[in-house]
Protein backbone atom coordinates (compact mmCIF):
# COMPACT_ATOMS: atom_id res chain seq x y z
CA UNK A 1 0.00 0.00 0.00
CA UNK A 2 1.39 3.66 -0.82
CA UNK A 3 2.68 5.21 2.06
CA UNK A 4 0.84 8.95 2.39
CA UNK A 5 2.55 11.91 3.94
CA UNK A 6 0.54 12.33 6.54
CA UNK A 7 0.94 8.62 7.99
CA UNK A 8 4.99 9.29 7.44
CA UNK A 9 4.60 12.60 9.32
CA UNK A 10 2.90 10.80 12.22
CA UNK A 11 5.30 7.95 12.07
CA UNK A 12 8.14 10.30 12.16
CA UNK A 13 6.41 12.02 14.97
CA UNK A 14 6.13 9.40 16.80
CA UNK A 15 9.48 8.28 16.57
CA UNK A 16 12.19 8.14 19.67
CA UNK A 17 15.00 6.44 18.79
CA UNK A 18 16.92 7.33 15.14
CA UNK A 19 20.02 5.09 14.47
CA UNK A 20 22.95 5.86 11.94
CA UNK A 21 24.42 3.38 9.81
CA UNK A 22 28.07 2.97 10.99
CA UNK A 23 31.30 3.22 7.88
CA UNK A 24 31.24 -0.45 7.88
CA UNK A 25 31.41 -2.78 4.87
CA UNK A 26 27.66 -3.10 3.43
CA UNK A 27 26.84 -6.65 4.83
CA UNK A 28 27.93 -5.63 8.20
CA UNK A 29 25.77 -2.83 7.79
CA UNK A 30 22.66 -5.01 6.63
CA UNK A 31 23.31 -7.13 9.75
CA UNK A 32 23.48 -4.08 12.15
CA UNK A 33 20.33 -2.68 10.76
CA UNK A 34 18.45 -5.44 10.72
CA UNK A 35 19.12 -6.27 14.26
CA UNK A 36 18.46 -2.58 14.96
CA UNK A 37 14.91 -3.21 13.16
CA UNK A 38 14.41 -6.42 15.23
CA UNK A 39 15.17 -4.04 18.52
CA UNK A 40 12.67 -1.71 17.76
CA UNK A 41 14.95 0.97 16.38
CA UNK A 42 11.78 4.08 14.93
CA UNK A 43 14.17 5.43 11.95
CA UNK A 44 17.15 4.44 10.26
CA UNK A 45 19.30 6.43 8.12
CA UNK A 46 22.24 5.03 5.45
CA UNK A 47 25.14 7.29 6.35
CA UNK A 48 28.33 5.96 3.64
CA UNK A 49 30.45 8.60 2.20
CA UNK A 50 32.70 6.11 0.56
CA UNK A 51 30.53 3.88 -1.08
CA UNK A 52 30.42 4.35 -4.83
CA UNK A 53 27.03 5.43 -6.16
CA UNK A 54 25.98 2.08 -7.82
CA UNK A 55 27.09 0.47 -4.61
CA UNK A 56 24.95 2.64 -2.82
CA UNK A 57 21.77 2.40 -3.90
CA UNK A 58 22.48 -1.54 -3.95
CA UNK A 59 22.57 -0.93 -0.17
CA UNK A 60 19.80 1.57 0.10
CA UNK A 61 17.06 -0.79 -1.68
CA UNK A 62 17.50 -3.49 0.59
CA UNK A 63 17.69 -0.85 3.36
CA UNK A 64 13.90 0.21 2.09
CA UNK A 65 12.72 -3.17 1.90
CA UNK A 66 13.97 -4.30 5.22
CA UNK A 67 12.90 -1.22 7.14
CA UNK A 68 9.54 -1.51 5.00
CA UNK A 69 9.09 -4.68 6.44
CA UNK A 70 9.43 -3.48 9.80
CA UNK A 71 7.66 -0.31 10.03
CA UNK A 72 10.12 1.51 10.69
CA UNK A 73 11.26 5.09 8.80
CA UNK A 74 14.21 4.71 5.88
CA UNK A 75 16.06 7.93 5.44
CA UNK A 76 18.88 7.97 3.04
CA UNK A 77 21.83 10.87 3.68
CA UNK A 78 22.91 13.56 1.32
CA UNK A 79 21.32 11.82 -1.96
CA UNK A 80 17.96 12.83 -3.07
CA UNK A 81 18.42 10.84 -6.08
CA UNK A 82 19.49 7.50 -3.92
CA UNK A 83 16.25 8.24 -1.46
CA UNK A 84 13.65 8.81 -4.56
CA UNK A 85 15.02 5.51 -6.66
CA UNK A 86 15.19 2.99 -3.83
CA UNK A 87 11.83 3.82 -2.15
CA UNK A 88 13.11 5.05 1.27
CA UNK A 89 10.80 7.57 2.76
CA UNK A 90 13.32 10.45 3.30
CA UNK A 91 16.73 12.09 2.83
CA UNK A 92 18.26 14.22 4.97
CA UNK A 93 20.88 17.38 4.37
CA UNK A 94 23.98 18.49 6.09
CA UNK A 95 25.17 22.15 5.76
CA UNK A 96 27.30 20.79 2.25
CA UNK A 97 24.36 19.77 0.41
CA UNK A 98 21.21 20.59 -1.39
CA UNK A 99 19.01 22.96 0.34
CA UNK A 100 15.74 21.63 1.94
CA UNK A 101 13.72 24.21 -0.61
CA UNK A 102 15.63 22.90 -3.72
CA UNK A 103 15.27 19.56 -2.03
CA UNK A 104 11.35 19.94 -1.75
CA UNK A 105 11.37 21.00 -5.54
CA UNK A 106 13.31 17.89 -6.58
CA UNK A 107 11.33 15.71 -4.20
CA UNK A 108 7.40 16.98 -3.82
CA UNK A 109 5.64 16.88 -1.01
CA UNK A 110 5.73 13.37 -0.40
CA UNK A 111 9.32 12.82 0.60
CA UNK A 112 10.47 13.34 4.42
CA UNK A 113 13.12 15.85 4.02
CA UNK A 114 15.35 16.44 7.24
CA UNK A 115 18.13 19.02 8.34
CA UNK A 116 20.52 19.82 10.83
CA UNK A 117 20.25 23.07 13.04
CA UNK A 118 22.61 24.16 16.06
CA UNK A 119 20.68 27.45 16.99
CA UNK A 120 16.79 28.34 16.98
CA UNK A 121 17.35 31.02 14.34
CA UNK A 122 18.85 28.47 11.82
CA UNK A 123 16.26 26.03 12.88
CA UNK A 124 13.31 28.13 12.33
CA UNK A 125 15.30 28.74 9.17
CA UNK A 126 15.53 25.21 7.96
CA UNK A 127 11.46 25.14 9.15
CA UNK A 128 10.34 27.79 7.14
CA UNK A 129 12.20 25.95 3.93
CA UNK A 130 9.85 22.72 4.23
CA UNK A 131 12.17 20.66 6.49
CA UNK A 132 10.14 17.65 8.39
CA UNK A 133 12.40 17.48 11.29
CA UNK A 134 15.63 18.55 12.35
CA UNK A 135 19.18 16.48 13.70
CA UNK A 136 20.28 19.41 16.55
CA UNK A 137 23.97 19.08 18.65
CA UNK A 138 26.33 18.16 19.16
CA UNK A 139 24.65 17.36 22.74
CA UNK A 140 28.45 16.26 23.66
CA UNK A 141 31.90 16.02 21.98
CA UNK A 142 32.25 13.71 19.60
CA UNK A 143 35.29 12.56 17.27
CA UNK A 144 33.04 12.47 14.43
CA UNK A 145 32.16 15.89 14.64
CA UNK A 146 35.54 17.22 16.34
CA UNK A 147 35.29 20.72 14.61
CA UNK A 148 31.34 21.71 15.43
CA UNK A 149 31.14 23.45 18.56
CA UNK A 150 29.50 21.22 21.26
CA UNK A 151 25.74 22.79 22.12
CA UNK A 152 25.02 20.61 25.04
CA UNK A 153 22.05 19.42 25.95
CA UNK A 154 20.75 22.80 26.97
CA UNK A 155 21.42 23.99 23.41
CA UNK A 156 19.04 20.78 21.55
CA UNK A 157 16.39 21.70 23.92
CA UNK A 158 16.35 25.47 23.23
CA UNK A 159 16.04 24.60 19.23
CA UNK A 160 13.53 22.18 19.85
CA UNK A 161 11.64 24.73 21.81
CA UNK A 162 12.07 26.98 18.70
CA UNK A 163 10.22 25.00 15.82
CA UNK A 164 7.12 22.91 15.13
CA UNK A 165 8.53 20.01 13.96
CA UNK A 166 10.49 16.85 15.76
CA UNK A 167 13.97 17.24 16.60
CA UNK A 168 16.41 14.67 17.16
CA UNK A 169 19.69 15.36 19.39
CA UNK A 170 22.62 14.28 18.32
CA UNK A 171 26.75 14.07 18.85
CA UNK A 172 28.00 12.11 21.66
CA UNK A 173 25.11 10.76 22.38
CA UNK A 174 25.62 7.18 25.15
CA UNK A 175 22.27 5.38 26.55
CA UNK A 176 24.04 6.76 30.53
CA UNK A 177 23.36 10.29 29.23
CA UNK A 178 19.70 9.44 28.20
CA UNK A 179 18.36 10.67 31.75
CA UNK A 180 20.14 13.98 31.12
CA UNK A 181 17.99 14.66 28.22
CA UNK A 182 14.79 13.72 29.40
CA UNK A 183 15.39 15.69 32.36
CA UNK A 184 15.47 18.72 29.90
CA UNK A 185 12.91 17.88 27.89
CA UNK A 186 14.63 15.91 24.97
CA UNK A 187 12.60 13.10 24.13
CA UNK A 188 14.16 12.09 20.37
CA UNK A 189 18.31 10.94 20.11
CA UNK A 190 20.53 9.64 17.05
CA UNK A 191 23.25 7.47 17.84
CA UNK A 192 25.65 5.83 15.70
CA UNK A 193 28.86 4.39 17.83
CA UNK A 194 26.92 3.83 20.59
CA UNK A 195 24.47 1.64 19.08
CA UNK A 196 26.20 0.29 16.02
CA UNK A 197 29.70 -0.58 17.66
CA UNK A 198 28.21 -2.89 20.38
CA UNK A 199 27.95 -6.51 20.54
CA UNK A 200 24.44 -6.83 20.75
CA UNK A 201 23.03 -4.32 18.65
CA UNK A 202 19.53 -5.51 19.20
CA UNK A 203 19.51 -5.89 22.69
CA UNK A 204 21.15 -2.44 23.03
CA UNK A 205 17.94 -0.85 20.73
CA UNK A 206 15.37 -2.25 23.30
CA UNK A 207 17.44 -1.11 26.53
CA UNK A 208 17.10 2.11 24.57
CA UNK A 209 13.93 2.85 23.97
CA UNK A 210 12.98 1.39 27.05
CA UNK A 211 15.01 4.00 28.44
CA UNK A 212 13.66 6.72 26.27
CA UNK A 213 10.14 6.03 26.87
CA UNK A 214 10.06 6.06 30.60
Amino acid sequence: MPRTQQQLRDRLLAARLYAITPEVEPVDVERVVNAWLRGGVNVVQLRQKRLPRGRLLELACALAQACARASALFIVNDHVDVALLSGADGVHLGPHDLSVAAARRVAGPDLIVGASASTPASAREEQRDGADYLGSGPAYATPLKAEKQVIGPAGVAAVSRSVAIPVFAIGGIERWRLPELRAVGIQRVCAIRALGQVPDPEAEARTWLADLCV
